[in-house]
């Protein structure tokens, strides 16, 4: 466990040195790693989506690509393809870009839902389907996606079966003075991201992966747990609930935040302090009664899970 422990400490502390003043933002890629899951990136252009992306990709020895989600993207632009072999006189799959440990999708939600549910079996299952035959993918596997969610013109809407594959949804928002000040004195020199170095293996990752599944859960927080997914499923203004894979990838984020606290149990406050980021984005909110934005099913999330008792 102590090497879980490390490999978390050392993968927050090296993305911290150029995603500057943003604790929080790291700790979630650091999380969605350990427990095998993704992140959808949401905020404005410019505030460092693609740098947090690139940053955790580097601290990693493993494969990373960046995919530009555009309106004439195809699906087999993302998975491959077969090929047809003139030496051979056979076709060849061609891998894709999705095989790599971290993937970049850039502005997802700019690519037609045809070519976004390409990546629906690779994040659910790690694997991809082409002309009747499976190919597994490297693992550790994470999909960290950007979009921004002031711009409509050109975008297509992520359908909720999509948004249920991210572990959770994160802003990064702007920084402060005095971050923006280090952030622009630390560029002088060139991208600060292209001198970052791997501080962790893919090894290093698959056995903090496996330890989060041993991390203690107990009975009255998984109840805990259980009781705010149910909550949201029966609260006025809330049209579709929190899933069971939803459920399920909270439980699991629950753990790894536990290793990124270098601890072997979970504590409520690892389920309070995800909870918004984890479960927001499942809700589909009912417009009927007001609540449509995203900042709205927000708050609601806080404030249901503020007046559920904690479990002592």
């Amino acid at each position: 466990m102590r090497r879980a422990f490390e490999t978390a400490r050392v993968l927050r502390e090296n993305i911290e040195r150029v995603v500057l003043g943003k604790p929080e933002l790291v700790r979630s890629l650091v999380v969605a790693m350990l427990a095998g899951d993704h992140v959808l990136l949401e905020d404005v252009p410019g505030v460092g989506k693609t740098l947090a992306a690139k940053a955790l990709a580097r601290s990693l020895e493993g494969a990373f690509t960046r995919l530009q989600f555009t309106p004439d993207l195809l699906p087999s632009d993302i998975t491959g393809s077969m090929i047809y072999r003139t030496d051979t006189r056979e076709f060849e799959f061609s891998r894709g870009p999705v095989f790599a440990n971290v993937v970049l999708a850039d502005e997802i939600n700019r690519a037609p839902p045809r070519t976004q549910s390409a990546l629906l079996e690779a994040m659910s299952e790690g694997q991809v389907s082409v002309d009747g035959s499976t190919y597994p993918l490297p693992q550790p596997f994470i999909v960290v996606a950007t979009q921004n969610p002031f711009e409509f013109d050109g975008t297509y809407v992520l359908p909720e079966s999509q948004m249920d594959r991210f572990l959770m949804r994160s802003s990064i928002g702007y920084p402060v003075r005095e971050v923006e000040r280090d952030v622009l004195m630390s560029h002088r020199l060139g991208e600060p991201v292209n001198q970052l170095q791997p501080v962790v293996s893919v090894d290093d990752i698959r056995h903090a992966q496996e330890c989060v599944r041993q991390i203690a859960f107990d009975a009255s927080l998984v109840e805990y747990l259980l009781e705010i997914v149910a909550v949201t499923r029966r609260t006025e203004g809330i049209r579709v609930g929190v899933s069971t894979r939803g459920a399920l990838s909270f439980y699991r984020g629950c753990q790894a935040r536990a290793v990124t606290e270098g601890r072997e149990y979970v504590t409520p406050d690892d389920i309070k302090c995800l909870a918004v980021s984890v479960l927001a984005h499942r809700i589909v909110p009912d417009s009927v009664l007001g609540v449509v934005s995203r900042g709205q099913v927000e708050n609601r999330v806080r404030e249901l899970v503020e007046q559920l008792a904690v479990p002592v």
